[in-house]
């Protein structure tokens, strides 16, 4: 659980980061759904 949980902080570290270089909010939103599908699908589905 806590490998888990530190995976979580670090890749939302790396989300916060990634916010503060892309200036466009239309292209961040396009990576985070993006990103969101990604992790669903490797979380959740087998």
């Amino acid at each position: 659980m806590r490998r888990l949980i530190g995976y979580s902080l670090v890749c939302i570290a790396l989300g916060l980061l990634i916010s503060i270089f892309i200036e466009s909010t239309v292209i961040l939103m396009i990576i985070i759904a993006g990103l969101l599908l990604i992790g669903y699908q490797l979380f959740c589905c087998k």
